[in-house]
């Protein structure tokens, strides 16, 4: 320990010295490159659409809905101003505004019917697809003449809707990708290794081997995980178990990386290299690495798929049911039953839970 302490003093300069140099939220190079994955991810987790791109899309199509509410004749029965509010080409203006939000705001959702087809997954983005897809050609098609009532106040409204939720979806889940990178923020950039000849050198986290010894000093952060092998402290372990309360740390008990080192100084055994750490593994394999779904997420791809073939079947029972009395209600009816029957809340329930729960957990565990 004497030789120790001595070569921590001709190592003080130097640490300061390097220190100042790195960034204190810097990762080694492999957790560098999950970093870069995930941000990349995150923003394109719905085909290629950011958060500000959802958001751009939600708030002009809602502008857009207020005169489609004000122009559709159901609503104008309902608040009284039916006579009041009508002039003449009043549908055609309609129209215009519908197929605006139609195709504007309802983008997202049809490619990613497409996409969905291509890789025969029908789902989520398949059934609102379908549901905008034909309350719009339905509407379109009585302003053209065939008898029946229009769907376009319905049709902007879901569009709505369904935008709103998934730019709070891809919000949530960007603030969770960024609070696991917080966990950046606990991997020291530098270790003080102990050489075969007893001295310590300043070497990057990166570098480190199984069975490498290393020197903790108080106050600092534990840069791998391993083994006490001399001394007795206490660390801080909220990063691993939530719990702020140091534990006492003995010769050969097991101390991860990211703790903080509490008491007096110990010497450490490399167990695992930096990428097999806790923390690593951690950041690897979150929900939102590109190669995991967690068991909840393939829950509910299977019950959108089957949900979304029940529900087509039932549309076309249904109108097939009405079809022998007449077109127009059978075709009002299939439009009827895939609009009501859109799953909004299945669609976004899981991430949006999934993304809430990861950023409160990254905020207040790690």
């Amino acid at each position: 320990h004497n030789n120790h302490n001595a070569s921590n003093m001709e190592h003080k300069n130097h640490s300061k010295m390097d220190h100042s140099k790195h960034n204190d939220q810097s990762l080694p190079e492999k957790m560098n490159h999950k970093k870069d994955e995930h941000s990349g991810h995150s923003r394109s987790e719905h085909e290629g659409h950011t958060i500000e791109g959802f958001k751009k899309r939600f708030w002009i199509s809602i502008i857009i809905t207020i005169p489609i509410l004000i122009l559709s004749p159901m609503i104008q029965h309902f608040i009284g101003l039916k006579e009041a509010l009508r002039f003449n080409g009043d549908i055609y203006a309609l129209f215009v505004l519908s197929s605006f939000v139609f195709f504007y705001g309802g983008y997202p959702f049809l490619k990613g019917l497409i996409d969905e087809l291509k890789n025969k997954q029908p789902g989520m983005m398949t059934l609102i697809a379908l549901a905008i897809s034909v309350a719009y050609f339905y509407s379109s098609a009585t302003v053209l003449g065939v008898k029946g009532e229009d769907f376009f106040w319905e049709l902007a409204t879901l569009i709505d809707i369904m935008l709103l939720g998934h730019w709070i979806e891809m919000k949530s889940v960007m603030g969770a990708s960024k609070a696991l990178e917080e966990i950046a923020k606990l991997m020291p950039d530098e270790a003080h290794q102990i050489n075969d000849d007893g001295n310590v050198v300043e070497v990057k986290v990166s570098e480190l081997n199984h069975k490498n010894k290393l020197l903790i000093k108080p106050g600092e952060k534990i840069p791998a995980d391993g083994k006490v092998y001399e001394g007795k402290t206490s660390i801080n372990e909220a990063m691993i178990t939530g719990e702020s309360k140091p534990v006492s740390k003995v010769s050969g008990e097991m101390i991860y990386a990211g703790g903080r080192q509490l008491g007096s100084a110990i010497e450490l055994e490399v167990i695992r290299e930096v990428s097999q750490s806790y923390l690593t593994q951690l950041w690897n394999n979150d929900i939102f690495n590109k190669k995991t779904e967690s068991f909840f997420t393939n829950f509910s791809n299977v019950v959108s798929k089957r949900f979304t073939i029940f529900v087509l079947l039932t549309a076309f029972i249904s109108a097939g049911f009405w079809l022998p009395s007449s077109f127009a209600i059978a075709i009002n009816v299939f439009t009827a039953v895939l609009i009501v029957a859109c799953p909004c809340a299945i669609a976004l329930s899981v991430p949006f839970t999934f993304g809430n729960a990861m950023r409160i957990l990254g905020r207040n565990k790690f």
